[in-house]
């Protein structure tokens, strides 16, 4: 009974962890676009994630296999009951670790390198590399590449589309108020005019500055307005990923509670969709921050190619069983768009490109020294 307790507890820690990282990725271009507010943001995303979430009771079988580690690691590592609990916590730490410095990270690697460590140490024989290297590690390279690629495709091809239409982009303007001294009476003297007190607000405007700057579109395509066109896809593009996320992710997690055969796939399934949930709610402001503002500026048209690149492939991927990184996938996207535009912020992209490489060797060294300490101990 306490093994199933602390099994529950750690795979509920890194569904949390990984609803802190991952749930504000979805929506990341919606707020980065100033299209609407980081709460209306999470908000969304927090509807369609969990969607996505239970959906996964019914369309991601695939997934749940891979994750048990069946074919990496041998079947009696699978049955010990130290095993989830070293993969959960190793990889939970890994995530969490990278929320609190803002970085968003796969959780998808850190769970196959907490795999990998946990395996390592409590087999005699080792995993199996081959199949690391063929069912995890190319998909998970080839995913954020060919959302790059996607992006860099199709979003010259939109534009080139807007401008045949004749949809333009307008100039952004602050418009707010300027307070000037006036005087109800005659001024007698220049001299006298600082005495005056009533004051008088008139319209002013200036240029506002790209952090706080939102783009609109003006043209009209088969009498429809381009711009209220655009922010309904995006919004649908925002929920195609985040639903894509909560189907791609949640049985990767649950995969830890049904080993053994613990847990109902119900059960399983719904627990790790709320505290995805929690998660997100709690701790999304430093991720949101990231990819919404510190990547790339990003006017609507830009954000809805991103977003619509990384709903179809994560998406599909759910489907076909092929564990392809959520996080790569949307940062790729994003990265791809900032490639063509020439405003990507080439410093954070660094860190974040440099927090990817590290997560599977944390998830491998955190589950490698869960492991041992748990041996050590029993």
């Amino acid at each position: 009974m306490i093994w199933t307790v602390f099994i529950l507890i750690f795979g509920l820690f890194l569904a949390y962890a990984n609803g802190a990282n991952d749930n504000f990725k979805g929506v990341a271009t919606l707020y980065g676009s100033r299209t609407t507010t980081y709460k209306k943001s999470l908000i969304w995303t927090t509807i369609f994630t969990l969607l996505g979430s239970l959906t996964a009771l019914y369309f991601a079988g695939e997934l749940l296999i891979v994750f048990k580690g069946k074919g990496l690691v041998p079947s009696e590592v699978i049955a010990l009951n130290e095993f989830p609990i070293a993969v959960g916590l190793g990889a939970a730490l890994t995530v969490m670790l990278a929320t609190v410095l803002a970085l968003p990270v796969s959780t998808t690697h850190a769970l196959i390198g907490a795999l990998a460590g946990a395996g390592i140490i409590a087999s005699s024989t080792g995993i199996n590399f081959t199949k690391l290297a063929q069912s995890f590690f190319l998909p998970l390279i080839a995913g954020p590449l060919l959302s790059i690629l996607l992006a860099m495709l199709i979003y010259p091809i939109l534009k080139k589309l807007k401008d045949k239409l004749g949809v333009k982009e307008n100039t952004c303007l602050c418009i707010g108020n300027k307070t000037i001294a006036t005087s109800p009476l005659q001024i007698p003297s220049v001299s006298e005019f600082v005495h005056l007190h009533p004051e008088l607000k008139l319209p002013s405007s200036t240029m506002a500055s790209e952090a706080y700057c939102k783009s609109h579109y003006e043209g009209f395509f088969l009498g429809f307005s381009v711009h209220n066109f655009l922010e309904k896809l995006h919004y649908f593009s925002a929920a195609l990923v985040c639903f894509a996320r909560g189907l791609n992710d949640t049985p990767k997690i649950a995969a830890l509670l049904l080993i053994g055969s613990r847990f109902s796939l119900q059960w399983s399934i719904t627990l790790v969709g709320v505290f995805i949930l929690i998660g997100g709610i709690i701790h999304s402001k430093k991720i949101a921050d990231t990819m919404g503002n510190k990547v790339t500026s990003m006017n609507p048209g830009q954000a809805l190619t991103a977003n619509l690149v990384t709903g179809f492939m994560v998406f599909g991927a759910s489907k076909m069983g092929v564990p392809v990184s959520t996080t790569h996938v949307s940062c790729g996207s994003i990265f791809g768009i900032a490639s063509i535009t020439r405003k990507a912020q080439s410093k954070m992209i660094l860190h974040i490109l440099l927090a990817w490489v590290t997560t599977l060797p944390l998830g491998f060294i955190f589950g490698a020294g869960v492991m041992f300490a748990l041996r050590q101990l029993l």
